[in-house]
């Protein structure tokens, strides 16, 4: 057994054949994140969120990675007295990008400038499943009018892309463009239909999946009430 959450992160990143960038963009951080907390021991710990959202993605305890012992947890949280503990919370990149409902968006930048912090159990229920793969990006354009507006919050799930792909809403990416559109799977042939909820722009018919970027099925949106 592994006991340096260091070393541990490093074998599971290497038997999976995962890549530090890609880690580092799922929690939300620069793209070196991972490898410098690694290699040049920075940060010298895990950040609680980090530490949560990577132990949920590689389906490890926590505590194997750096987390205090529950008894520690405990008296932290009796010492700020009742409230809810910080870890019933996930909290969830914002990426610096947005999905266009509408001619497309240039997906220039995916990197997390924020987040959202959601109930962890609520999370789980939307996700249908562990919350390591989502994050949140903004719309753009009309095309998805009325179900989903300008400016609309979308909460996206990475993990369920493109080798679990059904009807429904998806963020997707097409010749550089991030669009957000839903997806009509043909049965028999196995061709999908991309519409648009705007009866005012035309669905592109008979694509073929393999030609399709399929970033993640949109799981849940929020918008501000004016």
């Amino acid at each position: 057994m592994v006991n340096d959450p260091r070393a541990l992160l490093e074998t599971l990143i290497r038997e999976r054949g995962e890549d530090y960038a890609s880690l580092s963009r799922l929690i939300g951080r620069n793209p070196a994140y991972i490898q410098q907390f690694i290699k040049r021991g920075v940060p010298r710990k895990l950040d609680e969120e980090d530490r949560r959202i990577l132990a949920h993605y590689f389906g490890v305890d926590e505590a194997l990675l750096g987390a205090p012992p529950p008894a520690t947890a405990r008296v932290a949280d009796a010492e700020t007295g009742p409230r809810r503990g910080a870890a019933e919370f996930v909290a969830v990149p914002r990426l610096a990008v947005r999905a266009s409902a509408g001619p497309g968006a240039l997906a220039v930048a995916e990197n997390a400038y924020d987040r959202l912090r959601f109930d962890g159990r609520w999370l789980r229920e939307v996700a249908g499943g562990s919350p390591a793969g989502l994050s949140t990006i903004r719309v753009t354009g009309d095309s998805m009018v009325p179900t989903l507006n300008p400016d609309d919050e979308i909460l996206v799930n990475r993990a369920d892309a493109a080798d679990r792909i059904r009807d429904g809403i998806y963020v997707l990416r097409i010749d550089d463009m991030l669009v957000v559109k839903r997806i009509a799977i043909h049965p028999a042939g196995r061709t999908i239909t991309i519409h648009s909820d705007n009866p005012s722009y035309p669905p592109w018919p008979d694509c073929d999946p393999a030609s399709i970027d399929v970033i993640g099925r949109v799981v849940w949106a929020g918008r501000r009430i004016s």
